[in-house]
């Protein structure tokens, strides 16, 4: 096949290379560039990972283009980020970043010339009749279908998932026996393409900002002061400042500019079990089409391992109503709630939270 890969610079992109080119393809690898017209904060961190795809590309003799897709970015992730923040939502980036850019804009510009696009998302395919299904990875502290949840399919059709199959311990051996020169490189912790800069210091570049008060939510009572209500998301307990914890998050006023917290033991503002799923996407086809009643399902408010469970009930068009069996903390608007199939786990699609 003639395969396209997207290379990052880290260590998950180079071992797919590497297993494709023992299966005996010859790929071509391209770089997503993303610059910032106004500020050279993000430079070191693209010429790092640069000079790392390089590096891949020369140890197996192929072919590297980069690809500049800054402007699609600025336009579509980092406004629709920045639109979500000033309304006092936690929104995702990631998300879009695989829809629009990986797998849309890149597409437009390189990706349509290929029988198919291979990233090192740690995620599988599976093709049943004429359609394909996004499932889970084998690592599920890795796992990353919640990060694919909003792409088309005829995107998902076009990729593939070469680490889907193994766990990030193998995927670090691989590379150490290959001598990949992105073998003891770091995870990136960042937003998607920026590398390790911290999320605060990208909004901080983009908004500023602007001091208020935390406030217990029980007394009204000033515990103290934060530098912008953008830098807070609900259930958040790290990064506050307080002494006599834990203090979580558990409102916002995006007029005020004040943070509500709570020590989160007893108040419904800390937990809850209801929430809406508003704009659902399904990846491949919605299997509920004749089903009103509530559907049990598994689903992610969040990247983590753990899978919840709960019910899922239809309301008006493109809305779903999710109550949780077990209460959840920190449910925060403006985040994806990620749906699978109970029996299978077959990711079928997501929608962003709604209180």
């Amino acid at each position: 096949m003639n395969i396209a890969v997207l290379l990052s610079g880290g260590v998950d992109s180079s071992v797919v290379v590497h297993l494709l080119c023992e299966q005996g393809h010859r790929p071509s690898l391209f770089y997503i560039q993303i610059t910032d017209e106004q500020t050279d904060y993000m430079q070191c961190s693209m010429e790092e990972d640069l000079e790392m795809c390089r590096a891949v590309a020369h140890r197996y003799g192929l072919p590297l283009e980069t690809v500049d897709l800054s402007r699609e970015y600025r336009e579509g992730v980092t406004a629709y980020m920045l639109e979500k923040i000033r309304q006092g939502l936690t929104p995702n980036p990631d998300v879009l970043c695989n829809r629009l850019i990986k797998f849309g804009c890149f597409y437009r510009e390189a990706g349509h010339l290929f029988d198919r696009i291979a990233t090192g998302h740690y995620a599988g395919t599976l093709d049943i009749e004429d359609k394909t299904w996004l499932t889970t990875a084998k690592d599920p502290v890795k796992d990353q279908t919640d990060f694919l949840a909003q792409i088309y399919q005829w995107q998902l059709r076009k990729l593939m998932f070469p680490l889907g199959g193994l766990l990030k311990e193998e995927v670090r051996t691989l590379a150490s026996q290959a001598k990949l020169p992105t073998a003891r490189r770091r995870d990136s912790q960042g937003i998607c393409f920026l590398g390790n800069i911290p999320y605060n210091q990208f909004v901080r570049h983009y908004l500023g900002e602007r001091p208020g008060h935390i406030v217990e939510w029980e007394t009204g009572r000033i515990l103290g002061t934060h530098r912008g209500y953008w830098f807070h998301t609900l259930g958040q307990r790290k990064g506050l400042g307080l002494s006599g914890g834990p203090w979580y998050v558990v409102k916002k006023d995006v007029w005020e500019n004040l943070i509500y917290v709570s020590h989160g033991y007893d108040t419904p503002l800390q937990y809850g079990q209801h929430l809406s799923l508003t704009g659902f996407h399904f990846l491949t086809e919605n299997p509920w089409t004749e089903v009103s009643d509530p559907i049990p399902v598994t689903f992610k408010i969040r990247h983590t391992p753990e899978f919840l469970t709960g019910h899922l009930t239809p309301q008006a068009e493109g809305t779903y109503s999710l109550s949780s069996d077990t209460p959840l903390q920190g449910i925060a608007p403006g985040q994806f709630g990620v749906i699978y199939d109970t029996a299978s786990r077959l990711c079928i699609g997501s929608g962003e939270i709604t209180l």
